[in-house]
């Protein structure tokens, strides 16, 4: 059986290929085309263990996401705030062709990686609409134990 030899092909092979072919260069190499969006959502969950950052447009389409673990911290190290900080970094790095201008902020969670999560948006030149705090708080909690009897 064995492994398969995968042979990889060089610009200029390509290039000479495409001509054979009557393809034209701008098809052969064109990526993922970004879109510019100028308003968006920003989601940040930070919890006891973590904190994960998506950004979505104003329809709720993902762009973006990343996470203290995605990154390589581990263990405690990835509910700290200087953790949030990296993430939020990450996030925008990967965003920065979008054209983002306007940002709604929602935060869920009681992780110590709130704060500096939206100070580090904030310090990156995006405008901030509004910041909510959609952490869900139970409204008649849970079921109470039951009666002891002795």
């Amino acid at each position: 059986m064995g492994k398969k030899k995968i042979k990889k092909q060089t610009e200029a092979e390509l290039l000479k290929e495409s001509e054979k072919l009557g393809i034209e260069q701008a098809n052969v190499f064109s990526g993922k085309t970004g879109r510019q969006i100028a308003r968006g959502k920003i989601y940040i969950q930070a919890s006891y263990n973590n904190t994960a950052i998506t950004v979505t447009d104003e329809k709720g389409g993902v762009l973006a996401w990343s996470s203290a673990g995605a990154l390589g911290f581990n263990g405690p190290k990835k509910a700290t705030p200087y953790a949030a900080a990296k993430v939020t970094e990450a996030v925008l790095e990967k965003i920065k062709k979008t054209g983002f201008l306007e940002i709604e902020i929602f935060v869920k969670g009681i992780g110590s990686g709130r704060e500096s999560a939206i100070r580090a948006l904030a310090s990156h030149g995006l405008n901030v609409i509004s910041i909510k705090d959609i952490t869900p708080i139970p409204h008649n909690g849970p079921r109470p134990k039951k009666v002891r009897r002795v």
